[in-house]
Parts: C-alpha cells; structure tokens; sequence
C-alpha cells in the first residue's frame, strides 16, 4: 500500500500483477491491477456454490494472519448470507502454525460437511491436504487462484483430487494464444505456467497497449489509456474501469485424476 501511496503523490501510474487486496487501489485514481480482487472472488466462489447445486453446509479453513486469506473470507461470507449458505465449522491457522493441521481437520470432519472452502495458497494448501489424507477422503475442496500451482507442491497428485478452484487461468484453454503462451513457458522453463505466471504475462501486454493507444509514455497519458484499452491476454480479454479494477471472466476448474479440467 505504501508504495501505491507513494505513486499517487508522484502522479505515476502503477500496474499491479498479483496484489490482490482491497485496499491496494483505494485512494489512487493511478493504480490499476490485473488479477482479481479479493472480495469479487469471494462473492464469486459462494455464487458458484449457489449455482450449481452444491452443498449449503459448509466449513473455511484460512490462515488468519495474511490479507488474501481475510479478505476472501469476509467477500465469501457476506454472499454466502445472501444465497443461505450455512458456514458449519471455521478453522484457521498461522504462518506459525502451518505445519500441523490435524486439530482443524478433526474439526472440519467431525462437522460433517462436504464441502470446505480453503482460500490459502498453494504451499499450505498442499500440506492441508496431504494431511487431510485418509480423514477427509470424499470432501470437495474449493478455492481461488492461490490454491493454482497446487499439483507441483503435493508430494502426490492423488492429493489434489477433487480440488475446484476460481483462477482466471486455465492452461488447458484451447485458445490459441493460450496454447502459445503455455508451450513457450514449458520450453524454457520446464513446468506448465499457472495464474501468477499468466497475470504477469498479461501485465506487459497491458502496459503495451496503454502505450499504444496513449501514443506516448507519460503518466497521466497512460493513466487515461488504461479504461480505453481491451487486451486479448491468456487470462481472458480484459477491459480495466475507472477504479483500476479489470473486467474479465473468471474460470472453475477441478482437479480430476491429477489434471485440470475446466467445470463450465
């Protein structure tokens, strides 16, 4: 935030690639970002829910000292409300607590839910699951795009299985450019790209286009292109509105023995 602060007072624009928190843009008409924001992907995970027929009773499980974590469960909570979604069991844990988890999966189990909602990152996700083995067998684990990368964090796959998360990247899309961007990625280095690797991807191209339609390179130009531009990136077509927030469509895929398939 301190730096988007400092970026308003010089008048300078500011693209953020993966800060997806609320309060990264506010109070700077400079400052755009490419990803999702936190409380659109909460509100957007307990419609899905909603939509498509999925349990009502559910259980979080979040880390309670991170931003993405927080803000996604307060956005998930309020629409989890509005569309009669019961919250059954919340369980959470610390950068200091991440390594054992097996009084919040006695929790969640007991509960008896199926279906539990894991907005955390991919390096805990994978420790939770692992653990969660053999106790939670049959549950649907639901994310957003924290939980992308997860298949090359669990030591196996089979881990994984059953795990839905709202990414705005799918690297199996069959899009063209999609399929360009992924076999360059994997050529140089050696691993499929997930979200974050696509959102920065997008970012340059964005910058491009702002450039393009700015004809120049000063800020307030700049400033001004970023809500006239639309960009064809790997993680949709995206258009930016005035508060610096992207519109673009976001995906559900579910890990299915051990890959990515798109839930339309």
């Amino acid at each position: 935030a301190s730096i988007v602060t400092a970026a308003n007072e010089d008048d300078m624009m500011i693209l953020n690639t993966t800060a997806s928190a609320d309060a990264v843009l506010e109070g700077n008409s400079n400052a755009f970002r490419v990803c999702f924001v936190d409380s659109a992907q909460g509100k957007l995970a307990a419609d899905f829910i909603d939509e498509n027929n999925m349990p009502k009773d559910v259980a979080i499980f979040y880390q309670s000292d991170i931003d993405y974590s927080v803000g996604l469960v307060k956005s998930f909570k309020a629409e989890a409300e509005e569309k009669g979604i019961t919250i059954k069991e919340e369980q959470t844990f610390t950068k200091d607590t991440a390594t054992d988890f097996s009084t919040q999966i006695s929790a969640i189990a007991a509960s008896g839910v199926d279906l539990v909602f894991i907005p955390i990152y991919a390096a805990e996700a994978s420790t939770f699951l692992t653990q969660a083995s053999g106790k939670l067998d049959g549950k649907t684990f639901f994310g957003c795009d924290g939980l992308d990368g997860i298949l090359t964090k669990v030591s196996d796959v089979a881990y994984a299985e059953n795990v839905m998360m709202l990414t705005p990247f799918a690297s199996d899309a069959p899009d063209e450019n999609v399929q360009s961007f992924v076999k360059a990625y994997q050529d140089k280095y050696g691993s499929t790209p997930d979200q974050f690797a696509a959102d920065g991807y997008d970012t340059v191209y964005v910058i491009k286009a702002a450039m393009e339609q700015a004809g120049s390179i000063e800020s307030a130009d700049l400033i001004a292109a970023m809500t006239e531009i639309t960009v064809d990136g790997v993680t949709g077509t995206v258009t930016f509105n005035a508060d610096g927030e992207p519109e673009k469509g976001a995906k559900f895929v579910k890990i299915v023995d051990g890959a990515y398939t798109a839930v339309e």
